[in-house]
């Protein structure tokens, strides 16, 4: 681990989990950024200690911001698309629901973002094709030559809202946390 290494999140879209890394030399003003392990900005020596950095995971802006905490140590916030890092988060909870499924006996990602109905396959949008059906709606896409599709249902709750369920080859997979994938 660098000895530089100030901070670290988990970043979830809808092309997957990433882990974000932040090291800030606070002697050189050095700052370098690692997505999933990749170095994706480096800067050896800054006079200036504080300030942002701005770079992107894909299409996604973000910015680490150093501030000067008291005497000489520094805080470290992150925004994704301009919100804060935890705000961000919850929305995303809130926004997208995924599922791994093994075909093939490899994991492939499905990600749902229930506020535009996309779905995206290990970070690739699906062609999908939408129909009505009893109870709901049914979003038809396909998996490496497997059927698909995501059914959306009424909870019958209103705070529990539409359900959405994934189906590979007429079988029910289980959902799992953003936070896990």
């Amino acid at each position: 681990m660098p000895s530089d290494l100030v901070g670290k999140w988990r970043v979830s879209l809808a092309d997957g989990v990433h882990d974000l890394e932040f090291e800030h030399g606070t002697t050189s003003g050095k700052r370098v950024v690692r997505v999933d392990g990749k170095e994706i900005y480096r800067v050896d020596w800054l006079f200036k200690l504080v300030g942002g950095v701005q770079f992107n995971i894909g299409k996604t802006k973000c910015v680490i911001n150093i501030d000067a905490s008291n005497g000489f140590s520094y805080q470290y916030t992150l925004q994704v698309n301009g919100q804060d890092y935890e705000n961000f988060m919850e929305n995303q909870r809130k926004i997208m629901k995924s599922w791994i499924v093994n075909v093939a006996e490899n994991p492939i990602r499905i990600t749902l973002e229930k506020d535009t109905l996309e779905i995206w396959i290990n970070g690739e949008k699906a062609n999908t094709t939408a129909e009505f059906v009893d109870g709901g709606t049914e979003t038809h896409f396909e998996i490496c030559d497997h059927s698909a599709y995501i059914r959306a249902s009424s909870s019958g709750n209103r705070r529990s809202g539409i359900v959405y369920t994934l189906f590979v080859d007429e079988q029910e997979i289980a959902p799992v946390s953003l936070d896990d994938t």
